[in-house]
C-alpha cells in the first residue's frame, strides 16, 4: 500500500506548499500590490468570487496573506487582504526534515492587533 507522503509533512509546510502550488493563489499574490477586498481581488485577477474566497482562505491559513479591515463611513466595514511575506524558504535540516521559513516585514502595533482580531474572528 502506498503512503501519502503529504501526511508526513508538518502542517505549516504542507499549507504553504499547497498554497504555492495553486495557480489562482499565485495569481492573487502577484495581483496584490496594496490591501484589497475579495471583490477587488476577484475583479483584478479575473477569478470568480467564490473561488477567490477559497483561495484567500488557503493563503491566510498558510500565513502568506494577512487580513485587515477597511473602515467605511457607512458602517459596512470590509475585510482587506495583503501579502504578508517577502520571501518563502523551504529548508532541509541536518536531521533531514523539511522546514519552511516565511520572511516578512516587521509588524507595527496596529498590524499585530489586527492579526489578533482576525484570529479571534476565525475561531468564533
Amino acid at each position: 500500500m502506498a503512503r501519502n507522503r503529504s501526511e508526513e509533512e508538518p502542517d505549516e509546510l504542507q499549507s504553504v506548499l499547497d498554497a504555492l502550488d495553486d495557480a489562482d493563489a499565485r495569481a492573487i499574490v502577484r495581483g496584490l500590490e496594496q490591501p484589497m477586498t475579495a471583490s477587488e481581488i476577484s475583479e483584478r485577477c479575473d477569478i470568480p468570487l467564490s473561488t477567490t474566497y477559497r483561495k484567500l482562505d488557503l493563503l491566510t491559513d498558510a500565513s502568506l496573506l494577512k487580513e485587515g479591515t477597511a473602515i467605511r463611513a457607512d458602517g459596512h466595514h470590509a475585510t482587506t487582504y495583503e501579502v504578508s511575506f517577502e520571501a518563502v524558504r523551504v529548508l532541509l535540516t541536518e536531521g533531514r526534515e523539511f522546514e519552511v521559513e516565511i520572511e516578512g516585514g516587521e509588524q507595527g502595533p496596529d498590524e499585530r492587533l489586527a492579526d489578533i482580531w482576525s484570529k479571534v474572528r476565525r475561531e468564533t
